[in-house]
């Protein structure tokens, strides 16, 4: 299965939610009403939906060319068959999982189909909530800061630490403590010229939130990289980064975690590099190489 086959079996409803935090309050005002009433709106007529939502049809219709849907019909149409491929879904709620999607009879060539499947899906999806502006926003800051903060917890220090290693070898200061109780006296240390970025899938690790708010509060530009935009860690943040995640299926509650949110969180990192390193081309290019005489060259054998 390629990419574009994927991207077309996505639930509208996912698309919808995804692209919700980036819309203007008007479209916003639909999106959000189909996502809270899907039964509803599969069987209402344009003008309902509008007056539902306290806007003009000509806001649905531009809403509908938003998600890239033809027409208001198809968007009907969307919208009752992903809730029939949820009442399916939910016929099979009885199973367990140890990994998400992955069951006790799966063979080894199911599991690498199943995980590598999981793994694309997420990263459509990352480009799908990604905001160009945001991202040149997020950026300009970046370049702009004396040091670049990380604060993170459990797997989503993976990120942090690939953010540390491409940011420093574009020749930002960067630091990351993995300990949560240094991570918040940090914050206490930073000023108007420093970034702090907090990365968390849930948005609710007390610790990350905790710093973006300590450092907010001294002036420090904060950036948040989280799944939820209603999260403690979005409220706290200049800008948000918002990566798709899923509820944990049954059986799987106490793993705690999507298990693909750090690869989200890793192509959210590699985009920001990637435009930064484009912006400042021949700065970075300088700084690889200084880095690489420095610290790379005589690992290698």
């Amino acid at each position: 299965m390629d990419l574009q086959q994927i991207a077309e079996r996505q639930s509208i409803l996912d698309t919808v939610y995804k692209k919700a935090p980036y819309l203007n309050p008007a479209l916003r005002r639909v999106a959000d009403f189909i996502v809270a009433h899907p039964e509803q709106c599969k069987t209402m007529t344009i003008k309902e939906l509008a007056i539902a939502c306290e806007v003009a049809e000509s806001t649905v219709t531009r809403f509908v060319r938003e998600i890239d849907i033809k027409s208001y019909q198809d968007l009907k149409i969307a919208i009752a068959e992903a809730l029939s491929s949820n009442e399916a879904a939910a016929a099979n709620s009885e199973e367990r999982y140890v990994y998400e999607g992955i069951t006790r009879t799966d063979t080894a060539a199911q599991i690498v189909d199943k995980v590598v499947y999981r793994n694309m899906q997420t990263l459509l999806d990352t480009k799908q909530r990604l905001s160009a502006d945001l991202i040149e926003r997020a950026v300009d800051a970046i370049a702009a800061a004396n040091v670049l903060v990380f604060c993170c917890m459990g797997s989503s220090a993976v990120a942090a630490e690939e953010a540390v290693m491409r940011f420093t070898r574009a020749g930002r200061k960067c630091i990351l403590f993995r300990d949560q109780g240094i991570q918040r006296m940090t914050a206490t240390l930073v000023g108007g010229q420093d970034v702090v970025i907090g990365i968390s899938n849930s948005g609710a690790s007390v610790s990350v939130v905790d710093s973006l708010r300590t450092a907010r509060a001294r002036g420090a530009r904060t950036i948040a990289i989280t799944s939820f935009e209603n999260s403690p860690l979005a409220k706290q943040a200049d800008i948000c980064f918002f990566t798709p995640t899923q509820l944990p299926p049954p059986g799987l509650d106490s793993y705690g975690e999507s298990t693909t949110s750090v690869t989200a969180q890793i192509t959210v990192i590699d985009v920001l590099y990637a435009t930064f390193a484009a912006k400042h081309f021949d700065e970075t290019l300088q700084h690889l190489a200084e880095t690489y005489e420095a610290a790379i060259h005589n690992t290698r054998t």
